[in-house]
This record gives structure tokens, sequence and C-alpha cells, in this order.
């Protein structure tokens, strides 16, 4: 009996779009900001828009953390508190209408679940707090570099990814994906990295992802 005969495949791989956008700044308030406006100490206040080492910031807001007694349910009664950006609902809905839209940021598990709820449940890949007895203690990375790592994955799947942050830990994803935009940086962020686009408004977000998926190839 002859065997059948094995299916050829001479499609032209597709390449689809997919977006990927940071946190907090783009969609939500910065969590730090809210702390220290709460508590009380300012020194909370600085982020990833003022600091380009992200082990260096959080070493330091373990330090403020012990220091004045924070515990993890405290930090969790302020992000109870906190809703996301006027706008930024509207605009997620219309982009996750259009096109598939992961969230890559350097928050924990422990802090987001209350801002994804009011987001619709977007996919969240972020790391993990340390925590004995309600104390923040350390924190786990889920990798290195885990935002131009996972652009740099989604290229190999053949996606065509459209990125946008607004701090220095958002510029290795941006410069990773094939298109990166700036939103709502801050001005030494800007200056430092004049090659990707920077917009204030998520109209014009919106309009600068739907002119970058322009380069996808029709089909599905």
């Amino acid at each position: 009996m002859l065997d059948s005969p094995r299916p050829r495949w001479n499609h032209p791989a597709v390449q689809q779009s997919l977006v990927t956008l940071d946190l907090e700044g783009v969609l939500t308030p910065e969590i730090w900001i809210a702390v220290a406006e709460k508590t009380g100490i300012p020194e909370l206040r600085r982020t990833t828009r003022d600091e380009p080492d992200y082990d260096r910031l959080m070493r330091g807001r373990l330090e403020l953390l012990a220091r004045h007694g924070l515990r993890l349910s405290d930090i969790q009664r302020v992000i109870g508190t906190l809703t996301p950006l006027p706008g930024a609902l509207d605009f997620l809905r219309a982009l996750r209408a259009e096109l598939p839209v992961i969230i890559l940021s350097d928050t924990f598990e422990q802090f987001a679940q209350p801002l994804l709820r009011q987001l619709e449940w977007p996919v969240l890949l972020c790391h993990r707090l340390v925590v004995e007895n309600d104390r923040v203690v350390d924190y786990r990375l889920r990798i290195p570099e885990q935002k131009q790592r996972a652009v740099a994955a989604f290229k190999l799947l053949n996606y065509r990814v459209i990125a946008a942050g607004d701090s220095y830990n958002d510029t290795a994803m941006l410069a990773e994906a094939h298109v990166g935009i700036l939103f709502r940086a801050p001005a030494p962020v800007r200056n430092q990295f004049p090659q990707f686009q920077a917009v204030d408004s998520y109209a014009d977000l919106l309009a600068l992802i739907r002119a970058a998926r322009e380069g996808d190839t029709p089909g599905c």
C-alpha cells in the first residue's frame, strides 16, 4: 500500500503585530510615588524615571521600608486606593480590539492585582517580592532584562513588536522592538534616547501604533 503524500506548506510566513507596554506611568500611576505621598517618605518618590540602575533603586527601597517599619499590607492598602490613569482603560480597550497586548513591567505580583482588575485583566509579566511575616525582605527578578528578552522571544515567534514605555528601564525593550515609542517620558529620558518617537496623549500613542503595524504581512 502506497504511503499517503505528506502535505507541503508553501505559503509564505505571516508576520503579525504584537504590542508590549509598560504598566506604571503608561497605564497606571507610579505605585512608589503614591506610597511616598501616603507615608510622607519623600525618598520613595524615586523611580525608574530617575534611576537607571534597577537593583540600586530596589535596594534603596527595601532599606527605607525596613527603616520606617512599612509592611507589604501597608503598601497594598495604598495600591487599593489607586485607579488607572485618565483615558488608560479606553485606550487599552481600543488597542486590544485590534492587536494582542502584553504588559511588561518591573512591578511585582503582590502589587499588581488591584490595578489589573481595573484594566480588565491584561496579560502581565513581572517579578515577585520575598515576604516574611508581612515584611518585604528582598525581591526576585523573573529573569534579568525581562522586558528586552520577552520582546526578543516574540520576535523569534515572527511577531512584529511595537513597544511603548516611559522610563530608563523600558529603553532596552524599545530598542529590541521593531518600533519603540516613549510615552509621557521625562525630559532626561527623551534627551538621552532621541531615537525613539515621544508622545504624551493616548490618541497620539494609538495613532503611532496603528501606523507601525502597517509593516504586517496580510493574512492570518
